[in-house]
């Protein structure tokens, strides 16, 4: 992996990224489909998912962060709290801190969209998962 950090000459502004062989953010992939953050800062991250036709991310909950979530394709169902609604490209939902949720794929074509994540922590150790169609039930 390649780092690389870039300053605009008259701005402040400082890009960091780790970049693989072609030159694009490194991802990681999971059993429903991969992500890749995209950019990262003190108290947000922001992240592209994907997940296949038929997959869903585990219903789960984070103590320290929310997350706002817009679909760039795809059809998104998305379970936040007691609400349940589907979500098509430009759309999209805010997961507030401490709610339980889940993200699923319901359709036949890839899902994506641009999770903006926001807390004092961002790890992804702060996932308490209730249920899980990969069996990595945490609590």
């Amino acid at each position: 992996m390649a780092q690389f950090t870039e300053t605009v000459p008259n701005n402040t502004l400082t890009l960091n990224a780790t970049l693989n062989s072609r030159g694009v953010a490194a991802g990681e992939l999971r059993p429903w489909g991969s992500f890749t953050v995209l950019e990262e800062g003190r108290g947000y991250k922001i992240k592209r998912i994907e997940v296949k036709p038929g997959h869903r991310l585990s219903l789960q909950m984070h103590h320290h962060r929310s997350e706002h979530w817009i679909v760039v394709s795809g059809t998104a169902k998305v379970i936040c709290g007691e609400n349940e609604v589907l979500l098509s490209n430009n759309q999209s939902t805010y997961v507030p801190q401490c709610t339980v949720h889940r993200l699923e794929n319901p359709g036949v074509i890839p899902l994506v969209l641009i999770e903006v994540q926001n807390g004092e922590y961002l790890g992804e150790d702060d996932i308490i998962r209730y249920q899980d169609d990969y069996a990595r039930n945490d609590k």
